[in-house]
């Protein structure tokens, strides 16, 4: 559809329909960054012309009914511009937690990233950043990144390594967890191994 015959709105359903098939297929679609500018280009224009009406006004005969259809549209725009980014920043803050709060997890995964775009990017490492500042607070009694679908029974759990994943501190020191060992370590210092799927319990 060209820019002629396009109707106001046009860009911002485009970009509603792709938040509606992210949360149909529970996936994270690539950042549209040409529709989303579009978008903006497009608000410009119809508060440039905003402008221009509100400056030939007659008061004595109130707004015209042009001004008010614009007006209508930049308003509907701005709410699904709001939308659509309201939507990937929960989709992204659910894949944080669901890799108990592994950022690297997420951004080495090229397939991921290639779908983040550069503020989205910087948005997960600030809200990384603030989690572990939360978290370093009381780490020793709880572990707020841990899985609370499966509560812990016990402080220290048996594991199994699935996959080599180097050093890691624990407070029995550092651990070199590499393929097909098992060791006995607090929970709360592995967690989000098990949650990435670098080790698994031993029941």
């Amino acid at each position: 559809m060209s820019a002629d015959t396009r109707q106001f709105g046009d860009l911002a359903t485009q970009l509603v329909m792709e938040s509606r098939r992210s949360t149909q297929t529970d996936a994270l679609l690539k950042y549209n960054d040409s529709l989303v500018r579009s978008l903006i280009r497009e608000q410009r224009d119809l508060e440039r012309a905003a402008e221009a009406l509100e400056a030939g006004i007659d008061e004595r005969q109130g707004p015209p009914p042009a001004l008010l259809i614009i007006q209508t549209a930049i308003s509907r725009n701005k709410r699904c511009l709001l939308a659509y980014h309201s939507h990937r920043v929960d989709h992204l803050r659910d894949l944080y937690w669901a890799v108990g709060g592994a950022l690297p997890h997420i951004l080495n995964n090229q397939d991921i990233r290639s779908k983040l775009s550069p503020h989205e990017v910087d948005y997960l490492r600030q809200y990384n950043s603030s989690v572990m500042e939360f978290r370093s607070e009381f780490s020793h009694e709880l572990d707020i990144t841990a899985s609370i679908t499966n509560p812990p029974k016990d402080l220290h759990v048996l594991v199994h390594v699935v996959k080599d994943c180097g050093v890691i501190q624990t407070e029995l020191g550092s651990i070199d967890f590499q393929k097909g060992q098992r060791f006995m370590v607090r929970r709360a210092d592995i967690e989000h191994l098990i949650v990435q799927g670098y080790l698994e319990e031993v029941s």
